[in-house]
């Protein structure tokens, strides 16, 4: 396995009633085995055949995304949804017979409380009535992936994809940006009709899915399949709150002084990404410069981010490049078979090429450490809420790096990057909110749920102005937003995860080596504790406190304000 490449893996389609056999065997192996001993070697047996199984399913969604187009993998992405959720309970039955088992207290000593708490939130957030819901659910976000990933946008005598077309946000002539935002809203125009319907279709499956479990919505089950054991509606409301009165006016301030520095006065939406009048950094060379150059980072920052970036690359387990019929979207996974992350993205000549090779490839070194450290499977991915400190972190940590991307421009950067990593949080709390809007008032019209949207930018985002009557001005910006149909509940994680990042930045500064000490301990963690105390264990505060965003911002804000790009 040591000289794997993943172009070359081979695939097997995933025996899902072989495995459901095998956790079947686990589960009397358990419940009729005689002494600890017995308890854990069943466990560890059914966790490798688990990595097996995982790497097969996951094998087959990366190939899918390379190329929606490709019909054979297309299918077995297909079979795989509809096939696994039919297996659940017998997987589920695994962890049932772990937790009555009398050796209980023994596998919680050994491998912690949050051992036990994650089954017990999959326990509660399955029931086989919805497994029909599930394939249709899985059916309908395959069909929004698609239509996506297949975007052909007539603009600037090309066809371009969807991030084709937003590399002319930041294009220098005022008109052409306007054009390109243009274009880019009558895409989602004209499949309004059908993204509407299966936006409908999606709430009404999923809040069923709730009830059959016993709640009023699906927004419980939402908390619950993000792994929160911890926190709920209520933090996340207060965090929302602390947003909307600490960030949102420093938000306000860059906009404007961004409005002088392109000597605009009436500052549109299609010049939020044009930062400085001359032009944005670019990055200093094509695509392959820029990952050999983030290989030379790696390798300058730490020895183990050296270690895990040669594997990366001599193991191929990056695909960057933007190609037609790739999906639109940027993502990191795992190959659990060959302790192997693996990083998705569609570069496309912006600022944003340098944030995957920051943020994905945080993500994956976080993988990368947590497979290399925890003993078990369960313990290799954390809960989506600590996920993106890691990756966002990593991008801070890249700061003092920036002249090898982008020469001369690295401050120009660092500085837009950075009033993009603030400017980001209303936005994400905006839809972390319309999803608890649309989940509890499921008799909203697609059309009101839109204006719902309208009225968020208006609380979060007071400066935004689009064009008259358009598509985006009534309230269409939403439909852009990938995770809201596809990731339930999982967008607010971003924004409680940039405090965390903005507080590395503060530790940073003030630390370079206690601040990557820390950062380590957070990666090698995984998922072996929960959210509040992982923050703990990696000396990270609490995002839910009072007065924490204004603490974890005021670094950030300090940089910003006193930047001479202000001036």
């Amino acid at each position: 396995m040591e000289n794997f490449k993943f172009s070359t893996l081979e695939y097997k389609r995933p025996d899902c009633e072989r495995f459901a056999a095998f956790a079947e065997e686990t589960k009397e192996c358990i419940e009729n085995a005689g002494s600890y001993a017995e308890v854990k070697g069943a466990m560890l047996a059914y966790d490798e055949k688990g990595k097996d199984f995982s790497t097969d399913t996951t094998i087959a969604s990366i190939r899918h995304t390379l190329d929606t187009r490709d019909e054979f993998y297309e299918k077995e992405n297909e079979y795989i949804e509809n096939t696994f959720p039919t297996i659940m309970p017998k997987l589920l039955a695994v962890d049932e017979a772990l937790m009555n088992s009398p050796f209980r207290a023994d596998l919680e000593k050994e491998y912690g409380k949050q051992f036990f708490a994650q089954k017990e939130l999959s326990k509660k957030a399955f029931c086989e009535a919805n497994i029909p819901l599930m394939q249709k659910e899985a059916k309908l976000t395959t069909e929004y992936q698609k239509i996506m990933a297949t975007a052909e946008i007539p603009f600037d005598g090309k066809v371009l994809n969807l991030y084709g077309v937003q590399k002319y946000f930041e294009h220098d002539d005022r008109e052409m940006r306007k054009a390109a935002v243009r274009a880019y809203s009558d895409f989602y125009h004209k499949n309004e009709p059908r993204l509407e319907e299966i936006w409908d279709e999606l709430i009404q499956i999923r809040n069923e899915m709730g009830r059959n479990l016993g709640y009023e919505n699906y927004i419980p089950v939402g908390y619950m399949n993000q792994g929160r054991t911890d926190y709920g509606q209520k933090e996340v409301e207060s965090f929302r709150e602390q947003v909307r009165t600490v960030i949102v006016p420093i938000c306000q301030k860059l906009y404007e002084a961004q409005a002088k520095r392109l000597h605009v006065d009436d500052f549109a939406c299609y010049d939020e990404k044009r930062i400085f009048s001359d032009g944005n950094a670019v990055p200093a060379g094509d695509d392959d410069f820029m990952v050999s150059e983030a290989a030379k980072m790696y390798h300058e920052m730490s020895p183990e981010t050296g270690e895990f970036i040669d594997f990366m690359i001599e193991h191929e387990l990056m695909d960057l490049k933007n190609k037609p019929g790739k999906a639109s979207t940027g993502y990191m996974t795992e190959l659990l078979r060959y302790s192997a992350p693996f990083v998705f993205s569609c570069f496309n000549q912006t600022i944003g090429d340098m944030g995957v090779l920051t943020h994905e490839l945080g993500h994956a070194f976080a993988g990368y450490m947590a497979m290399r450290s925890q003993p078990i499977s369960d313990f290799y991915s954390e809960s989506t809420d600590i996920a993106e400190i890691h990756s966002m972190s990593m991008e801070q940590f890249a700061y003092p790096y920036a002249e090898r991307f982008f020469g001369e421009q690295a401050d120009k950067f660092r500085f837009a990057h950075l009033q993009e990593a603030v400017t980001f949080v209303p936005f994400g709390v905006a839809v972390d909110e319309f999803q608890h809007i649309c989940y509890a008032n499921p008799g909203l019209t697609p059309k009101e749920r839109t204006l719902e949207w309208k009225k968020l930018e208006e609380k979060y985002m007071p400066w935004r102005v689009y064009e008259p009557d358009d598509f985006f001005d009534r309230g269409g910006y939403w439909y852009h937003k990938l995770h809201i149909f596809l990731y339930p509940f999982y967008y607010i994680n971003y924004t409680l995860t940039t405090m965390g990042a903005m507080e590395f930045k503060k530790k940073d500064k003030e630390n370079h080596e206690s601040a990557w000490a820390d950062y380590l301990r957070l990666c090698e963690c995984g998922g072996s504790m929960s959210y509040l105390e992982t923050l703990k264990y990696a000396n990270v505060s609490n995002p839910f406190e009072p007065g924490s965003v204004e603490r974890a911002v005021s670094v950030a804000r300090e940089e910003l304000m006193n930047s001479p790009f202000m001036a």
